[in-house]
């Protein structure tokens, strides 16, 4: 382990790993400090469950438009550099809300300055994350390529270790510190990612050279030959062993595959064509365009649509149920903080399973198998909620950690599928920013489906200390649990696992 980080220090130096990790590390512990948020708005604004589901649904925002920022960084440089200025900018927007929050009590104690201030915050976090995926794109494509895989592995761990810790001591901070002392505590880590910046360098490029996108005129390559009917996804030869790309990262998969949509992307310096501003105006309105063309193709529009609608069409009750055990149950905040450390160990756990024994088969089967264990999974809470898990000697705290782990791994049997069907429809040329718009579909749909769950609970009169009707919330959301698994002809029928 000490000889493989050793390896990539020499690959990539020790400045940029550094960087690398603690961006990750720091999106990881994130958990630390919206623990601290979901009572705050729980207790200290005494938002009923489904209002504080809205608000919090609102705040994320931010994540689902991640294409706007990819986009700005690659097409308007800062005085002549793309990235560490555009990540200064993020990691700003990140640090100030903890700060102000943590300093004013008035601030985070109203509803609508305190969305505002987390809005910001999101939007800072976003940007960051788009912006080292970026740069790291750019290093194990000009630099060192032969590390990609390592980069991404390490990269995905820290943020492991950073979602375990942050879980570990945001219930336990809770119990012990006072939440402006937790706002305060946390901004350390933006504090630190702020002064990591200076440490990297980022590559300068001349102001008159502006990208220009090409698009293949609706052609598709299938063993090397060009195939232009796009009516029918079936009609694809999309076949997964040909693509060149690994699977092991998180949030992005950036090599070619021989089936996809050709897109292009060239250089071009731009002469006396206007002013600066022109430029860049022309310069988005084109990337614009080729991401939206790009986008429009049934091979990649229809396997999108599905993972969106899985999201809407599944209401979310997260927020009811943590409502409910914390207040009905009596939970206390260190436990539901253990109960995150063991959900990332689901995940990491689901991650292995999927690697290790789902690979080779068919995307249908392995994601109407996984919407078939939610449905499962869900009836550990209509059992937690009935209290018959009481009448078979089963303590609560079982059942929710059960339900944590259990419920974090079969996502992540959800999750790794999006991430390898994206990697494999990306075009060359536009990979980063069409990647991005992929996670801020399944954002955006994820937020939708807080709505709904926010709506359904407000429909049902499910409040703080009246959680009659949650059994029949939870039976709703089992039964439409089913729903994507009948709109599973969007995805590719002969689709597997596996992407090497």
């Amino acid at each position: 382990m000490i000889q493989w980080v050793k390896q990539l220090r020499i690959a990539f130096g020790a400045s940029f790993l550094w960087l690398v990790c603690l961006i990750y590390f720091t999106q990881g512990f994130r958990s630390f400090v919206w623990t601290a948020v979901t009572y705050q708005l729980k207790d200290r604004l005494k938002l009923s469950p489904s209002a504080s589901q809205f608000v919090t649904s609102i705040v994320f925002f931010p994540w689902s438009i991640k294409p706007l920022y990819g986009i700005l960084s690659d097409c308007i440089p800062i005085k002549g550099r793309k990235r560490i200025p555009y990540l200064v900018i993020a990691t700003v927007l990140s640090l100030l809300p903890w700060f102000i929050l943590g300093l004013s009590a008035s601030l985070r104690s109203s509803r609508v300055h305190l969305m505002v201030f987390l809005s910001v915050q999101n939007l800072g976090s976003a940007m960051a994350d788009v912006v080292i995926d970026a740069m790291i794109a750019e290093a194990v494509r000009f630099e060192r390529a032969s590390f990609a895989g390592d980069l991404q592995s390490i990269s995905w761990m820290t943020m492991a270790f950073g979602g375990i810790c942050g879980s570990l001591f945001g219930g336990y901070a809770l119990t012990n510190l006072q939440i402006d002392k937790i706002f305060l505590l946390f901004s350390v880590l933006p504090t630190l990612q702020l002064l990591s910046c200076g440490l990297v360098e980022d590559n300068s490029v001349g102001v008159k050279v502006l990208p220009e996108f090409s698009t293949a005129k609706g052609s598709h390559v299938a063993n090397g030959n060009s195939n232009g009917n796009t009516s029918e996804l079936d009609e694809y030869n999309f076949s997964p062993k040909k693509s060149k790309n690994s699977t092991s990262r998180r949030k992005k998969s950036l090599k070619n595959s021989k089936n996809r949509p050709v897109i292009t992307s060239k250089f071009q310096i731009a002469e006396k064509d206007g002013s600066l501003a022109s430029q860049w105006f022309q310069t988005l309105k084109m990337a614009s365009y080729s991401l939206f063309r790009a986008f429009r193709q049934p091979i990649i529009l229809r396997p999108m649509a599905w993972f969106f609608l899985a999201h809407v069409t599944v209401p979310n009750l997260s927020t009811i149920m943590f409502y409910y055990q914390s207040e009905f149950l009596n939970l206390e905040a260190s436990f539901l903080g253990t109960t995150r450390v063991v959900g990332w160990l689901g995940l990491m756990l689901g991650t292995f399973i999927y690697n290790r024994y789902l690979k080779n088969m068919k995307l249908r089967r392995i994601l109407m198998w996984a919407h078939v264990g939610l449905s499962f999974l869900s009836l550990l809470d209509i059992i937690l909620v009935s209290r018959s898990n009481v009448a078979f000697g089963i303590s609560d705290k079982i059942m929710v950690i059960c339900g944590s782990a259990l419920s974090d791994a079969i996502n992540q049997f959800k999750f790794m599928p999006f991430l390898i069907l994206s990697g494999q429809l990306c075009p060359p040329g536009i990979e980063g920013t069409l990647f991005a718009l992929f996670m801020s579909i399944n954002n955006f749909g994820y937020t939708l489906g807080s709505f709904v769950g926010a709506g359904l609970a407000s429909l049902l009169n499910i409040s703080s200390g009246s959680f009659d009707n949650l059994l029949l919330g939870i039976t709703i959301q089992v039964l439409c649990t089913f729903i994507p698994v009948a709109l599973l002809f969007l995805i590719p029928k002969e689709a597997t696992g596996i992407s090497a």
